[in-house]
């Protein structure tokens, strides 16, 4: 007797009908952006000096912003993981809070914050930092919206450690930066390179906050999504085939972030 293992088997015809019929929802846009691109055009539109300036702002700012979200979403997963932080549940919540708001709310607020006439924005006018339309303002929209997916990412991470191999260091008498730098970051790789990729996708992607805050300036701020929307109403066909470029980029972290999405061993059904 062959034994299905917990939770496999044929599941009722009406799952996959169902199943089928929303993937459908997703699949038929996605099949009109690429039957809309001109294909034989591609190689010289992705040529357009505006579309590598875009794409090569569009890198800076989304690898800066990752960098910027490891260096943070770190210490603040830590500290949400394995401390007793005060008012600890009200503090993740702020942290990941926008992972959840409008990215045009996020803008506003980045304006409200460091605008010329915000709550900072005189004192970094004192001192010749000007960040609204700028590369810098960029990258802190870009970074306001994605770090959180570190911040998560980290923190079920650093859950899922054994933390008896951080106590046996403890007990050989290893400091706690040692435990840290040779325990935890080795055993936290894996997350690590997940909420990269996370942050990236994200990063990468972002547009709302990035209008509201810095604005669609050639050459200065406007990264690829800002291009997209300014080639809609400019040439359609820019803005199909850039579509489909961040498609293909976003897809393809899916697929290989789908062991770490995905709890569980499923080589089973990836053999094929």
């Amino acid at each position: 007797m062959t034994n299905t293992g917990k939770g496999e088997g044929a599941a009722p015809i009406i799952l996959p009908i169902i199943a089928i019929t929303g993937l459908s929802l997703f699949l038929l846009p996605l099949a009109g952006l690429a039957l809309r691109t001109r294909w034989s055009t591609a190689f010289e539109q992705l040529r357009d000096p505006a579309i590598l300036e875009a794409l090569r702002l569009s890198f800076i700012v989304s690898v800066t912003a990752v960098a910027i979200a490891l260096c943070y979403g770190f210490p603040m997963a830590y500290l949400l993981a394995r401390t007793n932080l005060p008012f600890r549940r009200l503090i993740r919540g702020l942290a990941l809070l926008p992972m959840v708001l409008p990215p045009i709310v996020g803008g506003i607020a980045l304006l409200s914050a460091f605008g010329r006439n915000g709550i900072l924005g005189p004192a970094l006018e004192s001192i010749g930092i000007h960040l609204p339309y700028t590369t810098a303002g960029a990258i802190l929209a870009v970074t306001f919206v994605s770090a959180p997916f570190m911040v998560a990412t980290l923190e079920a991470g650093l859950r899922d450690l054994d933390e008896r191999l951080e106590s046996a260091a403890a007990t050989l008498g290893a400091p706690r930066w040692t435990i840290i730098r040779r325990v935890v970051l080795p055993q936290l790789a894996p997350a690590i390179g997940a909420g990269i990729a996370l942050t990236f996708a994200r990063a990468l992607g972002e547009f709302g906050a990035t209008i509201a805050f810095a604005g669609s300036l050639p050459g200065r701020t406007q990264t690829l999504p800002l291009a997209i929307y300014q080639s809609l109403h400019t040439n359609l066909e820019s803005a199909f085939l850039l579509s489909v470029l961040l498609l293909v980029v976003s897809l393809t972290i899916l697929i290989a972030l789908r062991a770490r999405i995905v709890p569980g061993n499923n080589q089973r059904n990836d053999r094929t």
